[in-house]
Parts: structure tokens; C-alpha cells; sequence
């Protein structure tokens, strides 16, 4: 079995309060660091992996972000899913290509550009496009930007994924949505969705896989956290 189908594979007949969770390992020695702790697949965040090529979230190079998943990728031997933003304006197919160049087994796609939300039927187009030359090669997790974008109302990212999910996509990631409309989204959406873990002190995974969450990850939260401990670790250093 490929690490493609095996990525699959986690994500299917996943029991309630038993979530995929897809620690988000930013550079080489974290993703080991996230493999040795004994998850069975990862997830790269975009934000995290910036923040480690000292780029601001969003202004990584496309070349440099696809350098830095290969050697995420290298490093461990569990499947990893890269965190691409919106494609950085490439085609379907060079996309595709790219991300299998760096072994990526799965990718996380963006519905909005700018701080504004994509047409969603033009963007359902443009993700069947990339279903289509990926095949089963990739494992396409289709974001659902309404309530990151100030659109409160649930309706909107059910119908947003309901095309997504027409399209193609294997799962859908309403990213931002409250946790108490978790189950309203569980009902309404058909296959897997990704929920980002909460800040401390929020439900825990298991609580989310209870309200209907498939998979959890963790955008650059975990780097956050890293950052902080070391800021700690350096200032008690001081002479």
C-alpha cells in the first residue's frame, strides 16, 4: 500500500471521539520529533513553516515552500500533507507535479485570496481540475473560509463544501467555525472534515471527534508554542 492510500485509509470509519490527529510540524527535526512521539501521518502548516523561513504567513516563495516540505518529507517515514495556501497562482497540473516532487501525500487548499472569498463554483472548478490530474496520488483537503472570513452563518460553508466535495475534494476544512456548530456541519456535510485543534484551555480532540470532527490539525500552533518555550529557555540564559 502507497503512504497515499495509507493517508486515505486513517481517515475512513474513524470512531466518534476518535479524530485523526495531524500534528504540524514546521521544519525537519520537528516532524521527528512528531514521528517518534508515534503519530501515524502529519500535516505541515503554512503559517509554521513561514515562520521557520523567517517569511510573514502568506509571503513564502512557492519554490521555497515546496523545498521545505521535501525535507520534511525526507525526514520521517509517515505520510505528510502540506499546507500549499491557494496554489500560488499555478496550474492544476504543475501543481500536482510539484507537490508530488516533494513526496506530499495530501495537500490543504484555500478558498480565499487576499482576505476575500473565491467564487465558490469557480473554485470547485479549479479543484476539480487538480482532483483530476492528481488522481489518488493526492489526498485534497479543500478549506472552507466563510467564518475566517466574518461569515457567521453555517449554511454558507455547507454549501461551499458541498461543491468542494462534488468537485473532488476528500475532505473539507471550515476553518474558524465555533465548536458548538460543529454537529450542524457534521450533518450537513458528506465525508471527512478537518477542524483546528483550539487554543489551550478548548475542547480537547476527542471532544471535537464527539461533535463531528474527522481529523484535527493544528495550523502553526504547535510552532507558536515551540517559539514561546524557547523565548523562555533563551531568556533564562541571560547573564
Amino acid at each position: 500500500m502507497s503512504k497515499a492510500e495509507v493517508f486515505r485509509d486513517l481517515h475512513r470509519h474513524r470512531a466518534p471521539g476518535d479524530p485523526l490527529v495531524l500534528p504540524g510540524p514546521w521544519d525537519a527535526a520537528s516532524a521527528r520529533v512528531c514521528a517518534e512521539a508515534g503519530f501515524p501521518a502529519l500535516a505541515t502548516p503554512s503559517a509554521g513553516v513561514a515562520a521557520s523561513l523567517g517569511y510573514e504567513d502568506g509571503q513564502v516563495p512557492a519554490d521555497e515552500m515546496f523545498a521545505a516540505v521535501a525535507r520534511i518529507v525526507r525526514a520521517v517515514d509517515v505520510p505528510v500533507s502540506a499546507d500549499v495556501e491557494g496554489g500560488y497562482g499555478l496550474a492544476p497540473k504543475e501543481l500536482v507535479e510539484r507537490l508530488l516532487e516533494t513526496g506530499a501525500v495530501g495537500c490543504n487548499l484555500e478558498d480565499s485570496e487576499g482576505g476575500v472569498l473565491k467564487d465558490p463554483r469557480a473554485h470547485a472548478d479549479w479543484l476539480a481540475e487538480v482532483r483530476s490530474a492528481a488522481a489518488d496520488r493526492l489526498f485534497v483537503n479543500a478549506r472552507v473560509d466563510t467564518f475566517a472570513r466574518g461569515v457567521a452563518d453555517p449554511e454558507r460553508a455547507i454549501e461551499r463544501a458541498a461543491l468542494y466535495v462534488a468537485a473532488g475534494a476528500d475532505c473539507v476544512y471550515p476553518i474558524g467555525a465555533p465548536p458548538e456548530v460543529l454537529p450542524l456541519l457534521r450533518a450537513g456535510i458528506q465525508g471527512p472534515i478537518n477542524v483546528g485543534a483550539p487554543t489551550e484551555g478548548g475542547p480537547t480532540p476527542a471532544e471535537l471527534g464527539a461533535r463531528g470532527a474527522t481529523r484535527i490539525t493544528f495550523g502553526p500552533g504547535l510552532q507558536r508554542r515551540a517559539a514561546r518555550a524557547l523565548r523562555e529557555i533563551a531568556e533564562g540564559l541571560r547573564p
